[in-house]
């Protein structure tokens, strides 16, 4: 394929590619091996799966890149990327890629130099660490730089934030088939389908996470369970979905009421649209993570929920790659990032209060502005009900 697939221009990748540069040599860096394939498709826009096996990009000092892989993304990672070095390690018993990924070292002039590795990475396993700290081992001086490229994705280009806000108007398209579907009898798994078809049709990617969702017992599961949930003639159904648009993520989370409504619900209903409301408000440049918790806890404790509150309430989003959608930094008690315009967060709201038999969540994802942030999904304030 003489053009690759690019969803950004070159130019682009070229100033992210010199601002990681910048960085590097700030923490005096000759070169830098990431394993994270989010790290991977923002600087190049190589974009695969194959980082369940062992894959590492080299970015130099110089500006040079070279792809180490397997052979089965021999031709996609050409296809997808802007990378012109690419280098094959071969499935045999016993393989250690980590020495072939010392001979790229060694030609790109590491030997004795300091040489930042992205250890924070899904596919970057304890023992596929072990491996490739073995193999560097009086070779060259390893710095942990899990953070260079995550620090730099965070405040998001314009492009990338057409690509977020198209995320979000998926978010609201799949949020109206999920309550079209809501009905006694019915699987949550066939409305999890419906939802699944509509964000695909609609042009979105697979997200990152298995989405939690679920009535009865399931409502108080933050997490996706296999098992079959058939919605109740009196039922709380919760829903977590995200869609991505060229990989880039935005979340909602809701509950659908199923019958009568529990007076209790209605008052957690509004504590939680209080809540976001609050959060949303803190979402200011200057302002601190930490900030956005505090806004979150204060409004639930003086609604008299705060017992029923989690330890997060919601994290950073972009383009990312399974097992999840989270990224980092994670909104929780006294977390000092500073935030600043550009940055896009989902702010979830999610009260379970098992020993009382009730759950109620709002949440919705939105982009750091100058003033305001701006909301790209939404979920009304009132209790939705069926």
């Amino acid at each position: 394929m003489d053009t690759p697939i690019l969803h950004f221009s070159r130019d682009e990748f070229a100033q992210r590619q010199k601002a990681a540069r910048a960085k590097m040599a700030e923490q005096g860096l000759h070169g830098l091996v990431m394993f994270r394939q989010e790290s991977m498709y923002y600087l190049t826009g190589y974009d695969t799966m194959g980082y369940t096996m062992f894959q590492a990009l080299y970015l130099g000092a110089d500006g040079q890149l070279t792809l180490l892989t397997r052979t089965a993304d021999r031709i996609q990672s050409r296809a997808t990327s802007i990378i012109d070095d690419i280098r094959i390690w071969y499935d045999s018993a016993g393989a250690n890629p980590a020495l072939d990924l010392r001979a790229i070292l060694e030609e790109h002039g590491c030997r004795g130099k300091r040489v930042g590795i992205e250890y924070h990475a899904y596919g970057l396993t304890a023992q596929r660490g072990k491996m490739v700290d073995a193999a560097l081992d009086g070779f060259c001086t390893t710095v942990d730089a899990s953070d260079l490229v995550r620090l730099l994705r965070l405040v998001k280009s314009p492009t990338e934030l057409d690509y977020t806000r198209k995320a979000g108007g998926l978010c609201d398209l799949i949020y109206k088939v999920s309550v079209e579907n809501v009905k006694p009898g019915i699987s949550t798994k066939a409305i999890f389908g419906k939802m699944l078809e509509a964000q695909m049709a609609a042009g979105g990617d697979p997200a990152a996470s298995r989405w939690p969702f679920g009535g009865g017992e399931a409502k108080f599961f933050g997490r996706y369970h296999t098992g079959e949930n058939i919605v109740g003639n009196e039922d709380n159904v919760i829903f977590e979905p995200g869609a991505a648009y060229r990989l880039y993520h935005a979340a909602t989370v809701y509950n659908v009421i199923v019958g009568k409504v529990d007076p209790r619900l209605i008052d957690m209903n509004k504590a939680c649209g209080d809540a976001v409301a609050a959060c949303q408000d803190n979402l200011r440049p200057g302002r601190t993570v930490g900030d956005v918790f505090a806004a979150h806890q204060n409004t639930f404790d003086k609604a008299g929920f705060g017992h029923a509150t989690q330890a997060a309430c919601g994290y950073t989003m972009g383009a990312m790659y399974p097992p999840t959608w989270m990224d980092w930094p994670m909104i929780y008690k006294d977390n000092p990032q500073v935030i600043e315009a550009g940055m896009v967060f989902f702010t979830h709201m999610m009260l379970f209060d098992r020993p009382a038999g009730l759950s109620m969540c709002i949440g919705e994802t939105v982009i750091v502005t100058k003033g305001a942030p701006e909301r790209i999904n939404h979920i009304p304030r009132e209790v939705i009900r069926v």
